[in-house]
């Protein structure tokens, strides 16, 4: 009853974090979450994505194929809230308060059950199994990492919540004769559905819980492994085939570290500078030696092994952690720095003096196969949202890192030094508390986009005056931005653009009496020879280079300034201008 008050308070802390302010902070919806909302929005009224794909098992984007699953998770609460920060975070956050019952769960399997982690026979180490899951699952409630990815449309809080609940149902189908064995393999070929990640490590991690737990799995009744079996293949076999021809292995091609553009440039580089320093007269050993070197293989691999390594750096875990500030608040690193320590005793006295083999394997693979998918991928090594699948094994880690550390303590020192960890943790949630709500808004506003909203509603309020609108894409591609917070009729965006021709412009994309493009071959201050009569022009700040908010006296000769669209830090986003009269 304890542990249930105490996992209730947990939870409710959960909701606070991750639903407080969430419309306000982060500050606005960024490209990403408003294709999320926008294609929601399509599915819902056409039921087709604003490409003209009917319900398709990935959605193809502005630039990219994306997985399904969380796209068709914000379609009801799109329905309900519209295409607005509760509308399209609100699943993320559903499901980051899901995912830390789910860790207690998971914790509580593994430590109590028939096949559990922690077990005291022949250790002097005596773990409290009730409290255990109770920490990890307050760690996660709290942790940086996991809030961050709760309070945006990213994908990875569902996916963390159905691996953390497959990893429970595996558990509890060892105990219960394979009753709920269909269920975890459900929730384990789902994650692929969710992000592309885990397209690589679910399969992986699938095959070594195999080899792990083989002989568990063979003595359970044949009926439900069969079950198991046939739900793998009903949800797998339709990823597989869309993965390969529907264009969802298209993703990693943009990111991966075997198409890096970079890699011709910097291995002919390295192989000129060998014979710059070699000279010409070099030999044919010297020759092969610096191919043998320098090529695209070597390539590869040191990329892979950097990102591989770095992703257990304390740069990334404790101190910097993503340097992306939608992925991560300045000046912090994935977890609080009173983390460092438990989790280097949680992995000393877990890997090095318990007993149970295949828990310390279990454990291991999954950390080491967690890092493989970003691995090998461009910036991989502090991608933060690819690396997530460690979240919860090093949440394991520090809580068990807290307990196991407890005990080896001398007694007399037990209190003392709890304390102080108590107090350090609870200064650096303090800490990131207060740059999240206060600062970080302000130091993220270009991060998340903001402005757009606001230039979107003033262009949609005013159309009915002017025959053109032209929208700069000098900054960001403005397409989705435009959809998303006008919500175009979807059925009228999937039937696509028309190309357009204004003179002193780029090629613009039309669809209405709206364009999209910008300026070519001329500056501000020759556009208003440019622009058309009754035409409005957004513009980016970088393109007027001055603050008109702060002076609005240096408005361009011949223009108009009918709007000044700020960042919340008061610096001009947009300006939008029409021609003088």
């Amino acid at each position: 009853m304890k542990n249930r008050v105490i996992l209730t308070l947990i939870i409710l802390l959960s909701i606070f974090l991750r639903l407080w302010k969430i419309t306000e902070v982060p500050v606005s919806l960024f490209g990403d979450e408003l294709d999320v909302g926008y294609q929601a929005y399509s599915i819902l009224k056409t039921g087709r994505d604003y490409n003209g794909n009917f319900m398709p098992l990935h959605f193809h984007s502005q630039a990219e194929w994306r997985t399904p699953l969380y796209l068709y998770s914000a379609v009801p609460t799109v329905a309900i809230f519209g295409i607005s920060p509760l509308g399209v975070r609100l699943p993320a956050a559903f499901f980051g308060i899901l995912g830390v019952w789910a860790m207690y769960l998971m914790v509580s399997e593994m430590v109590n059950g028939q096949w559990s982690m922690i077990r005291n026979k022949k250790n002097n180490l005596i773990i409290n199994n009730q409290s255990l899951p109770i920490v990890a699952s307050f760690l996660l409630a709290i942790s940086p990492w996991h809030i961050q990815y709760s309070r945006a449309a990213f994908e990875v809080t569902e996916l963390l919540a159905f691996l953390l609940f497959g990893i429970y149902f595996f558990f509890r189908s060892l105990k219960d004769n394979g009753k709920y064995l269909w269920l975890s393999v459900i929730f384990f070929v789902l994650t692929p559905w969710v992000y592309s990640s885990a397209k690589l490590f679910t399969p992986l991690f699938m095959l070594f819980i195999l080899m792990i737990f083989w002989k568990e799995i063979l003595s359970l009744r044949r009926k439900e492994i069969v079950k198991a079996v046939l739900m793998g293949l009903v949800l797998g076999v339709p990823l597989i085939y869309s993965t390969i021809f529907g264009g969802g292995s298209q993703r990693f091609g943009y990111i991966s570290v075997f198409t890096d553009p970079t890699m011709e440039g910097d291995v002919g580089f390295a192989r000129l500078n060998d014979a710059s320093v070699e000279g010409v007269d070099r030999t044919i050993v010297q020759k092969i030696s610096s191919r043998v070197v320098h090529n695209k293989y070597t390539f590869w691999g040191n990329k892979v092994a950097d990102n591989y390594f770095s992703a257990f750096s304390t740069n990334f875990l404790f101190n910097m952690g993503d340097l992306n500030r939608r992925h991560n608040i300045e000046g912090m690193g994935e977890f609080y720095k009173a983390d460092a320590i438990p989790l280097l005793l949680g992995i000393i006295l877990f890997f090095a003096f318990y007993k149970n083999t295949k828990a310390k394997l279990f454990l291991l693979l999954w950390i080491l196969l967690g890092v493989f998918p970003s691995s090998i991928t461009r910036d991989g090594g502090n991608h933060a949202t690819r690396l997530i699948l460690i979240l919860p094994p090093l949440i394991f880690l520090i809580s068990y890192g807290i307990f196991a550390g407890y005990e080896v303590l001398p007694k007399s020192y037990r209190k003392i030094l709890f304390t102080a960890y108590c107090l350090l943790l609870s200064t650096c949630f303090y800490l990131y508390s207060h740059n999240y709500w206060i600062h970080n808004p302000w130091y993220s506003e270009r991060w998340w986009h903001a402005g757009f909203k606001e230039t979107v509603q003033y262009l949609k309020s005013n159309e009915s005056k002017f025959d053109k609108i032209i929208f700069s894409n000098a900054n960001e591609p403005p397409l989705i931005f435009f959809a998303g917070w006008y919500h175009y009729p979807p059925d009228q965006w999937q039937k696509g653009f028309e190309e357009a021709n204004i003179d002193g412009f780029s090629p613009l994309q039309k669809m209405d009496k709206y364009y999209f493009g910008q300026m070519e071959g001329i500056g501000i201050y020759e556009l208003s020879s440019f622009l058309p009569e009754k035409t409005m022009y957004v513009a980016t700040e970088r393109e007027v280079g001055i603050n008109l908010i702060m002076e609005p006296q240096r408005v361009p000769p011949g223009l108009v300034l009918l709007k000044a669209v700020p960042y919340p830090s008061g610096e001009p986003a947009f300006y939008i201008f029409t021609k003088s009269e």
